[in-house]
């Protein structure tokens, strides 16, 4: 079941919560329907990755628990904050880097996994995690219009 309320407008948080999955192309659609074309298939990596570590690294695929979504455009920057209600994971700091090796976290057996970390870092402008690993909150910054110069 997927759970939507209120699209984003100027400042306002539009929601997306569905039960752990891996089934995601409604999930994106969604997240992407006013994403510039230019930027969906980009983003559509990114946020599917991001989704994928939710629900399956977070929530271990458990379909009680939920995966919540808060996304908005905010002055030329869009952002996505997406949580789960896993346990959480050791951030080692409050945002990996692109110096950290985005697989120190997860178990010898599972570092393969980590390269969607990577990924993110590679698509968005702003990657971080809270505290406890169980919030992620992803920007992808607009280029900016000229302004048009009124000297000739």
């Amino acid at each position: 079941m997927i759970t939507i309320s209120l699209r984003p407008v100027g400042r306002n948080w539009g929601t997306i919560s569905f039960a752990s999955t891996l089934y995601l192309c409604p999930i994106l659609d969604l997240l992407l329907a006013a994403i510039p074309a230019k930027l969906q298939a980009e983003l559509r990596l990114g946020l599917q990755e991001a989704l994928v570590n939710a629900a399956k690294h977070g929530n271990n695929l458990d379909p009680g628990k939920k995966v919540i979504v808060r996304f908005s455009l905010i002055d030329n920057q869009y952002w996505w904050v997406i949580s789960d209600q896993g346990c959480g994971f050791e951030t080692k700091s409050s945002d990996l880097d692109c110096e950290t090796d985005p697989t120190d976290y997860l178990p010898p057996d599972e570092s393969e996994n980590g390269r969607g970390m990577s990924i993110l870092h590679q698509i968005f402008d702003q990657v971080e995690w809270n505290k406890k690993g169980t919030e992620l909150r992803l920007c992808k910054q607009l280029q900016s219009r000229r302004k048009l110069s009124l000297r000739r």
